[in-house]
């Protein structure tokens, strides 16, 4: 941002009167009211709270890397800080900047950020966009890339190979219907065509049949029987 990081002058000559309105009716940093404040009438207390954006007068939300400011002038400033932008003026670069004009030349919109106090430190101190947080499978824990235990090129998890668990995966599905054989009575294949209707005992013999094969199944699943008890008919119920 080195066509905004220079000592811009203020055209009007008015820098100090910009934050001026940022201060009405606050206390000092150790608590004590500022002087003249108990001039202030309790009816104008929330006149006197009213804070105007420094950079374009809007109606700021708070304080905004140095200074307050409304929202879409913190948004404009974040974004143009952290995606290093640059802009140019088609006019004198002394562009009015205020609520109405205020999207009509972003160079001196920017300009006046960094004249009024705004400062960039702060947006690069601020919260990392996760696609730049440099977050790595080597830093999660219990996973391990490349570079860890095993084959070169292999991923763990939990010193456990991925394709392993793959495979466990895999074979726990048709697990429940060897050893159980089909959940679907022939009672209720019989009723599907409409040749009969299915007894109390068939229900029954069917949800018996189910249950069982949910659970069976879900014992193969890795890492489920290691889950505390109530976890595991939570997940059961739900499934």
């Amino acid at each position: 941002m080195a066509m905004v990081s220079g000592g811009w002058g203020n055209p009007n000559g008015d820098t100090n009167g910009l934050g001026d309105k940022a201060y009405l009716k606050r206390e000092d940093e150790d608590g004590s009211p500022q002087a003249g404040s108990s001039d202030v009438d309790v009816g104008d207390e929330d006149k006197a709270c009213v804070v105007d954006c420094v950079v374009c007068g809007d109606k700021s939300s708070g304080k905004h890397y140095g200074v307050f400011t409304c929202e879409g002038c913190k948004s404009f400033f974040k974004r143009s800080i952290r995606r290093n932008l640059n802009y140019s003026c088609r006019s004198n670069r002394e562009c009015q900047i205020d609520q109405h004009h205020r999207n009509q030349c972003q160079y001196c919109r920017l300009k006046k950020c960094f004249r009024v106090g705004m400062r960039k430190e702060a947006v690069q101190r601020g919260r990392i966009p996760p696609s730049h947080s440099g977050i790595s499978p080597n830093s999660l824990p219990g996973v391990v890339g490349p570079a860890g235990p095993g084959p070169v090129g292999a991923d763990y998890f939990n010193g456990q190979p991925v394709s392993e668990l793959i495979s466990q995966l895999l074979r726990a599905e048709p697990y429940p219907s060897n050893r159980y054989g089909t959940p679907y009575p022939q009672q209720m294949q019989a009723s599907a065509s409409g040749a009969s209707v299915m007894g109390i005992d068939s229900i029954c013999e069917l949800a018996a049949r189910l249950l069982f094969s949910t659970i069976e199944w879900a014992r193969n699943i890795p890492y489920f029987p290691e889950l505390p008890v109530s976890e595991q008919v939570a997940l059961l119920r739900l499934s």
